[in-house]
């Protein structure tokens, strides 16, 4: 007589998180300053402005965006703040950086809101493979959040999972 197989994993009270799940739809778009300072590397006001002037923001419509400056210019913080307040009518977010740290903006804002009484006094494991790009930093703000009422948290699949945490 053969043996039943049985699946314990789909029978554990195990929740899977998935942050793939909470990734903010959209266009993400990085603007690269660069080209907007004389030789790439001056910042020159009058001219800045002319360049902010003729850029055609609506093309940032309901974008995600990351300013940054790719050359090793000195950058004054106003400079960044002009850019940031003519992409504010268009852009969903704007942040200074790169598209990881836009990225950690977006999950920090979800992760933020996130109700996790569901996952109180239960194990819980935090998918780790993904298709969209989840930033590192998601990845340790969800374990902090869920580890506050968590009965355990691990990483990676029911199948081979990490343990990270686990209530005394």
């Amino acid at each position: 007589m053969e043996k039943e197989i049985i699946n314990r994993v789909a029978q554990s009270k195990l929740i899977t998180f998935d942050l793939e799940d909470y990734y903010p739809e959209g266009r993400r778009v990085t603007l690269d300053i660069k080209d907007w300072l004389h030789e790439g590397i001056i910042l020159r006001e009058k001219e800045f402005r002319a360049h902010l002037d003729e850029e055609d923001w609506t093309s940032y419509k309901d974008t995600y965006v990351a300013i940054t400056c790719s050359s090793e210019a000195i950058v004054p913080g106003w400079a960044f703040m002009l850019v940031a307040s003519r992409l504010q009518p268009y852009a969903k977010k704007v942040v200074v950086g790169s598209l990881e740290d836009l990225e950690t903006s977006l999950y920090q804002a979800v992760l933020g809101d996130l109700d996790v009484s569901q996952f109180e006094d239960k194990p819980v494991i935090i998918k780790g493979c993904s298709n969209k790009p989840v930033p590192q930093n998601a990845y340790i703000m969800a374990t902090l959040k869920i580890q506050e009422v968590a009965k355990s948290v691990m990483y990676g699949e029911a199948c081979s999972s990490v343990p990270l945490y686990k209530s005394k």
